[in-house]
């Protein structure tokens, strides 16, 4: 499924522009785009196993007419397949109308219902031809039409990410109904028109500048993997030579981002991925060709179009990006390129095994960066930034187990979460530690060979893995697949008077409600403080253990008899999924030696554990973040660097206790511009410092340095005043209500892009006055029409922490919406409402019990609802602990 990129921590707005790049929670609500109520639109499991008793599907020839007006497209199904003679079903389509309906010959009459197309009287074989009509979005689902605002051409693309196939043809809208699928698209002459299968050459029509492409048929695939591509889009072609043959390749973007396309580094990344995945699974690439195009207001990072991927187009570089960012792109690409193996020709059943195509794309793209590209530290990039996502999201209310419950298209909508893809790739790389690599790559090889094209459950790949491993793993299943929650790891250690281990015990607890005890294979690392040398002291490690841990309690006898280190890291190497915790002296050393580490990761650990008793309330929030600014000078490590940003924003904003946070924000302002000054010229940590400080700027903040920076008066050597730093510092100042007149609009003249016009909404909500807010309240929750990347462009500005009393007067009104969001009918616009204009910088009791009111008093909101606000409310809840732990000193 797409790529979801972690988000920054919910409560924070540092990066945002880079964090917020993809993740999308959309619940599906029983509404159309027009608000009216559509029965039907909420396919249910039970529903889909009916169907699938009663009907197999062969093949798909749609055809799909692209020229007849600017808001709807003429589209035709025509579905070969078999069912249970004289059986009833039904054909979903989310569209216009439908206007013609032939069912082995015959017209017959049938209802249309908004989502559904019911069918009677079928024979043994089938062939059903529906006509109709249906409806560009705006909204990044179904087929999206986006006019380029500097060139006026017309983009269209695809996003069927679970349910929205039914957007642009009719079809049985389940995954384990696959089918061979050709289409036939009659579009502008001077298109690019791309789809699943390699573009034939275009035949003129009898109409002036109009052609029709004729695609072949595809290999059995599911609907929702479908695609289709059109529009002006500017290419650079290459090849590479598969264990299939040779296999064109193009990358696509719109003509007013070619300048900026570094096609050659992304076709190399390429082909690595190809040759090590081909490989690793032992299993050619399946299909004919393959396509990566970059497309505009999109709401994820990617999406795994057989042959045909799409990827959010701010990967392509206009501006000067992080480290991080370049390296998170070469996850995303490698992430959908697994997906052509994982989920494209091996497919889950139904959607409650997910995770198999997440954890394993997001598992085995991690390992390809690690082993095949430059990226060797990717596992370090991992854990530092995808398992605080996981961690994030299996404390909330709404966690869920890897192998989670689905019983509908509502419950998957919300699923494409932390779990399904950054903890299911931890559990799977504990697994791979537990059964050993070979036996688990053996496993993997057999599952491709033995279900090829078809569709799978949870038990099909144990039966390989138990195969090739030996191991029984359904007892490991149960423990990690199939329960949630995260446990902590606490090493107990007692010295006797020669200052020597008598006892060393590490302690496994588990949170109230996740009673679960989980076997973890993992290293426990030894450190020891050298003082000295030209760069002060260093942290080395001086052993290392590997053990099984199983129970509650678990003793290690092998540090018994040695004299106690400086520091003991248990999880050292991040072998395993839990929280960790440091012993009293293993604290003290971490805290005066944070920049000793040789290596980022035991450092980044060390910080993950400072962070999550930030988060649980057993650290004052004042001295994480005074350990932060202690790593922060010198460090380079982008994607640490980006993490603790994140972190370090949300713990001054929002869990400082109130009377200790405006001291508390200016300091560490103050003290962000003078490591930014010193930050070695140009360099990622430089663009990462600006950017922050940027970020937390804020009403009655002296703003000279940052005016200086933007109109030239100061400079920062090496720092690149490009178009996106430009809008940083721009926003900087507007969220400390320091703009000049006309201000934003003289920038959005220097940048009339679709990118810029986000930039300026945000910058236009980031004003921290009552005007401002009530202006982006207006544009994105109260009217319709906006896409979906502007209303999330004005949320981003709306939630600008910092100066958040102008938040005040929303708290009502955010709740009062909610018993109407779901008339807005998309999935993406319905969460980027419900996730983007929660006022959650008020981080306070009135706001959460009026969350919590809301929540007992609509106890029959839809689940996919309840489910989005009490993740709002639930980081609320955990900010008033951190803000009374920080109160106490």
């Amino acid at each position: 499924m797409a790529h979801i990129v972690p988000p920054a921590d919910p409560l924070n707005d540092v990066e945002s522009a880079c964090e917020d790049d993809g993740t999308d929670f959309s619940p599906t609500f029983p509404a159309d785009p027009g608000g009216s109520p559509v029965p039907g639109k909420n396919l249910t499991r039970v529903e889909a196993q009916e169907r699938a008793a009663l009907v197999s599907t062969d093949a798909y020839a749609v055809e799909l007419d692209l020229t007849t007006s600017e808001t709807t497209f003429a589209t035709t199904s025509t579905i070969t397949f078999t069912a249970t003679e004289g059986a009833s079903t039904f054909v979903d389509f989310l569209g216009e109308s439908v206007e013609k309906v032939t069912l082995n010959g015959d017209v017959v009459d049938t209802a249309y219902d908004g989502s559904r197309i019911a069918i009677t009287g079928l024979a043994a074989h089938n062939e059903l031809r529906i006509e109709a009509t249906g409806r560009y979005m705006n909204t990044g689902e179904g087929l999206h039409r986006f006019v380029d605002p500097v060139d006026g051409e017309v983009y269209l693309y695809s996003q069927f990410e679970v349910p929205d196939s039914r957007r642009m043809y009719p079809v049985f809208e389940q995954p384990d109904l696959k089918a061979r699928f050709s289409f036939t698209v009659t579009a502008p002459s001077h298109w690019q028109v791309l789809s699943n299968s390699p573009t034939p050459e275009p035949t003129a029509t009898d109409r002036d500048g109009i052609s029709t492409w004729v695609f072949s048929a595809t290999e059995p695939i599911s609907s929702y993997i479908t695609a289709l591509v059109a529009g002006p889009y500017d290419v650079v072609r290459d090849s590479l030579t598969s264990r299939k043959g040779e296999i064109p390749l193009g990358i696509f973007c719109r003509k007013s981002l070619t300048q900026f396309l570094d096609a050659d580094n992304l076709f190399d990344l390429t082909k690595r991925g190809f040759e090590f995945f081909e490989a690793e699974f032992d299993q050619p690439y399946p299909f004919e060709k393959y396509d990566q195009i970059f497309t505009p207001e999109y709401n994820m990072g990617a999406m795994e179009n057989a042959g045909c991927v799409t990827f959010n187009e701010m990967y392509v570089f206009r501006s000067k990006v992080t480290d991080a960012i370049v390296e998170r792109r070469a996850l995303t690409v490698l992430h959908e390129l697994a997906h052509m193996w994982f989920g494209n020709l091996v497919t889950m059943k139904w959607w409650n095994d997910l995770w198999l195509n997440e954890s394993f794309a997001e598992w085995a793209s991690t390992t390809c960066q690690a082993e095949a590209t430059e990226w060797t530290e990717a596992w370090t990039t991992f854990g530092t930034h995808e398992k605080d996502w996981a961690y994030r999201q299996d404390q909330l209310s709404s966690t869920h187990p890897i192998v989670a419950p689905i019983r509908d298209l509502e419950d998957v909508e919300v699923n494409f979460d932390g779990i399904t893809y950054a903890k299911g790739a931890s559990v799977l790389k504990q697994l791979v530690a537990y059964v050993g690599r070979e036996p688990f790559r053996d496993g993997l090889r057999a599952y491709f060979a033995k279900h090829q094209w078809s569709n799978t459950t949870l038990d099909d790949l144990l039966d390989e893995l138990e195969a090739t491993s030996g191991r029984d793993l359904r007892t490991w299943s149960k423990a990690w697949l199939e329960t949630a929650g995260v446990n902590t790891l606490r090493p107990v250690i007692e010295v006797d008077d020669r200052g020597r281990i008598s006892s060393a015990v590490i302690e496994q607890t588990y949170a109230t409600g996740f009673e679960t005890i989980r076997p973890h294979r993992l290293a426990i690392g030894l450190y020891a403080v050298e003082l000295g040398g030209a760069a002060g002291s260093r942290l080395v490690r001086t052993g290392r253990l590997e053990i099984d841990l199983t129970g509650e309690r678990t003793e290690v006898p092998e540090l018994i008899g040695r004299s106690q280190p400086d520091l003991v890291l248990v999880n050292d190497d991040d072998l395993t999924y839990a929280k960790l915790r440091l012993d009293e002296r293993s604290m003290s050393t971490a805290i005066e030696h944070i920049r000793g580490f040789e290596s980022s990761l035991p450092k980044s650990l060390v910080l993950a554990s400072a962070w999550d008793m930030t988060r649980d309330a057993e650290m004052s929030s004042r001295t994480f973040a005074e350990l932060v600014l202690e790593v922060l000078p010198g460090e380079t490590d982008s994607t640490l660097l980006r993490t603790l940003f994140a972190q370090l924003a949300t713990a001054v904003n929002l869990y400082t206790a109130p009377e200790n946070r405006d001291e508390t924000r200016r300091a560490t302002l103050a003290r962000l511009w003078e490591i930014a000054r010193a930050a070695e010229p140009g360099s990622d940590a430089q663009l990462q410092l600006v950017t922050a400080a940027a970020g937390m700027t804020t009403t009655g903040d002296d703003t000279a340095y940052l005016r200086g920076l933007l109109d030239g008066t100061e400079t920062l050597d090496g720092l690149a005043l490009d178009t996106d730093m430009r809008w940083t510092l721009l926003t900087g100042l507007a969220g400390a209500n320091a703009l000049q007149d006309g201000e934003i609009e003289a920038e959005l003249d220097r940048d009339p892009t679709a990118t810029g016009q986000e930039r300026a909404a945000r910058a236009r909500a980031s004003v921290p006055t009552a005007q401002a807010k009530e202006a982006a309240w207006k544009a994105a929750v109260t009217e319709d029409g906006l896409s979906n990347s502007l209303v999330d462009a004005y949320g981003l500005g709306f939630g600008r922490l910092g100066d958040v009393a102008a938040l005040e007067p929303f708290v009502a009104r955010y709740h009062e919406v909610l018993g109407t969001v779901q008339d807005k009918g998309s999935m993406a616009l319905i969460e980027s409402i419900v996730a983007g204009f929660y006022p959650r910088g008020l981080a306070s009791a009135e706001l959460r019990d009026a969350t919590q009111a809301w929540l007992d008093a609509n106890p029959d909101a839809p689940d996919a609802l309840r489910r989005l606000v009490s993740e709002n409310r639930d980081p609320v809840t955990r900010a008033l602990a951190a803000q009374e732990r920080d109160a106490q000193g």
